[in-house]
């Protein structure tokens, strides 16, 4: 075999002339300026679409964290939201092996009162040792000490939003304001109780920051007269995503012995907020996909005015012998690089900028004096990403498709140009 075919076999004819056409420098620099524009078009879709999705990512791992840190992966009670007898309740569920630990609480809505503020919230009354291995809250105290919320002490631990709106700190009295059970039929009047601030915690999630606040359970079941009884029990399992197999196990093993039994869990009381996220990710993509056909629009206008600049040497390749198919292949891979380039660039770009915007953004937020991330508008306050392999991958097979449809009709045209009539102008 010649040095010439062993060449034309490791890199074919449509190959090498189709990258000389993308290395050479042309007399018309405007189609120089399109190509470029093409390429850096495609490239910064890329970019964009790869930060934007591995922020929504972020924003959802974010949620989640925070959502299982602060609620059960499964809740247990009775249809009237009132356990009884809830520590034998405890004993049957704690056979289960998925189920790593449980707590008792309760739960009531309330008024908290200081001075001329008052605000709802959300009460919940917690065993200390218990709650310490079903949820995150100990982990989160921004001053004071959960400890200290002992029986009988009417101690108060607040989200830091909340006591801010209230205008409380460390060692104030807050006047807790509770309907009594029987206020409707009887007419009776709330209860109120003095409680003492002694911790304060930040979640970084506006619901609970500015909407919770905890006792100690028995100071709960005392306060809203609810003798022994609780509202229900938190389980915590090995595995948060077994949570709905769990929950149906439970219900299914559970309900001969205990007929009021009512269970939920995470993925229920969340489904409507995770599934906006994942909708609202879908449209993003869908949108910002727009970009990059812009860019591979261009990438057709570009094509078209190199196979007008290039029918003479078209036209000289049909008459050496080359078909029409092949000629298409020449404007594919001119196309079709331009195409990779910006690819290959908006992905190293995009996972760069995606993996590296937790630091860069806030120090944007300090230069600019202002703050992208909205707790009223978004939950959270501060700005996460996640960068995942599968939307990368997804991006740059999309991008590459595109630009590769792009070249089709600009080859396609190519094809279709007729030696004779092209050479009688040359």
């Amino acid at each position: 075999m010649s040095n010439s075919n062993k060449l034309q076999w490791f890199k074919p004819l449509e190959l090498a002339i189709g990258l000389r056409y993308l290395r050479a420098r042309r007399q018309k620099h405007f189609i120089s300026f399109i190509s470029l524009a093409s390429m850096l078009g495609i490239a910064i879709g890329v970019l964009v679409l790869i930060t934007v999705l591995s922020v929504m990512n972020g924003f959802g791992q974010a949620l989640r964290d925070r959502i299982l840190g602060m609620t059960a992966h499964v809740t247990v009670s009775e249809s009237d939201a009132r356990l009884e007898d809830w520590r034998a309740w405890a004993a049957d569920i704690e056979q289960f092996p998925a189920v790593e630990a449980l707590a008792p609480f309760v739960e009531q809505p309330v008024m908290l009162n200081h001075g001329d503020e008052a605000r709802g919230a959300l009460l919940q009354g917690i065993d200390l040792q218990a709650e310490e291995q079903v949820g995150d809250l100990f982990e989160h105290i921004e001053s004071g000490d959960m400890a200290a919320l002992q029986p009988g002490q009417f101690g108060i631990a607040l989200g830091a939003e909340l006591a801010k709106a209230l205008q409380l700190d460390l060692g104030d009295s807050v006047t807790v304001i509770t309907p009594a059970e029987d206020m409707l039929l009887s007419g009776s009047l709330p209860v109120l109780r003095q409680f003492t601030v002694e911790a304060i915690f930040r979640v970084d999630m506006q619901v609970y920051d500015s909407g919770f606040a905890y006792i100690n359970l028995q100071d709960a079941q005392q306060v809203l007269e609810r003798g022994e009884s609780v509202t229900g029990l938190r389980l915590h399992l090995q595995d948060a995503e077994l949570a709905p197999q769990v929950g149906n196990t439970l219900m299914r093993e559970l309900a001969s012995t205990y007929p009021q039994i009512w269970v939920s869990n995470w993925t229920v009381q969340q489904s409507n907020l995770f599934r906006a996220i994942q909708a609202q990710k879908s449209v993003m993509f869908i949108i910002l996909l727009l970009i990059i056909a812009v860019a591979a629009f261009n990438l057709v206008s570009m094509l078209v005015m190199v196979v007008t600049d290039k029918r003479g040497d078209i036209a000289i390749l049909r008459t050496l012998g080359l078909s029409p198919r092949r000629i298409m292949g020449i404007f594919m891979v001119q196309g079709s690089m331009i195409g990779v380039i910006g690819t290959l660039l908006g992905v190293i770009h995009g996972v760069l900028l995606a993996s590296n915007l937790e630091t860069i953004v806030p120090w944007v937020e300090r230069l600019l004096d202002m703050r992208f991330m909205s707790a009223d508008a978004y939950q959270i306050t501060e700005l996460h990403s996640r960068v995942n392999l599968g939307d990368v991958v997804t991006i740059a097979i999309c991008s590459l498709l595109m630009a590769m449809t792009a070249t089709l009709y600009p080859a396609w045209r190519a094809s279709r140009v007729e030696p004779a009539e092209a050479l009688r102008y040359e």
